[in-house]
């Protein structure tokens, strides 16, 4: 993705390129774009680099789900296990 590039070389030499600075650029990022800019961004995207962006985000989203309830106890114990693979 360019974008990813260029805040790269533009940052490289002025952040640790810790988690936290990392979290900080991208957030500083995302503040300066409006919803026309994001899917402009989408669209020049190739299909790799669209199904890394989902993958991610599918992910991510699914960890903060699991995360916030204890999944491991069963929400209806009546209800039996399935494989559902």
């Amino acid at each position: 993705m360019k974008i990813i590039d260029e805040l790269y070389e533009l940052y490289r030499n002025k952040l640790t390129g810790d988690e936290e600075d990392i979290d900080m650029l991208a957030f500083a990022f995302l503040e300066e774009m409006n919803r026309e800019d994001l899917l402009g961004m989408i669209n020049e995207l190739n299909n790799q680099e669209l199904y890394n962006l989902m993958g991610i985000y599918l992910i991510e989203s699914l960890k903060g789900k699991f995360a916030s309830e204890d999944y491991r106890q069963p929400r209806n114990p009546n209800l039996q296990q399935r494989n559902i693979h």
